[in-house]
């Protein structure tokens, strides 16, 4: 009985031995994305080159974010890695070519949001635009019913600056809300402002 129960034991040593090359076969095709202050809240995703979002996490803890993806099997392509925050939207790109991953290294790019701030009519605009990119700024007030949003101001700045401000005065007999849509390196936002 001791004999059988020393083999057994023997066994089962060897296949948990047996199985550890291959979970580190596993984690080595595992690509690792490692982010610091993420905070509770931001959204990370994966994209296509076609703007397909193939994977979306909402991130659970502020502070550094360490993850590993298994991205091997995905079709030979572009992709990148976008991480939402409050301010802004860092890209990652990589490829994946023959199953294999590889980060495209100084292609990492920042887009940063446009700041919308209202203070009684006023609406404070501003944008920091390391590339100069133009942005597109269109106000909608809503109709009288609710239903509706119609277009009552429009205007593209291009700047020579990396700094966008602008400043604009609502009619102030125009009570309600207001919906802010602007444009900026191929994202949109909206914003809604009520006084």
């Amino acid at each position: 009985m001791k004999n059988t129960l020393v083999i057994v034991a023997l066994f089962t040593a060897l296949l948990a031995n047996a199985n550890a090359p291959l979970n580190n076969l596993n984690d080595a095709r595992k690509t690792t994305l490692s982010l610091d202050n993420v905070k509770q809240g931001n959204i990370l995703l994966i994209k296509n080159n076609y703007d397909v979002v193939i994977y979306k996490e909402k991130i659970e803890t502020s502070g550094n974010y360490i993850k590993g993806f298994d991205l091997s099997e995905l079709p030979k392509g572009d992709y990148f890695f976008e991480l939402n925050k409050d301010s802004e939207i860092k890209i990652i790109p990589f490829h994946v070519s023959n199953n294999l991953v590889a980060y495209k290294t100084g292609k990492e790019s920042t887009i940063f949001k446009p700041s919308i701030k209202s203070i009684d009519n006023k609406v404070y605009i501003s944008k920091l635009s390391l590339n100069q990119e133009p942005l597109d700024i269109n106000v909608y007030y809503e109709d009288a019913q609710g239903d509706d949003f119609n277009l009552i101001y429009s205007e593209t700045i291009t700047n020579d600056s990396k700094n966008i401000g602008r400043v604009l005065s609502l009619d102030g007999r125009l009570e309600g809300t207001y919906k802010i849509v602007t444009k900026t390196e191929g994202r949109t936002f909206v914003d809604y402002v009520q006084f």
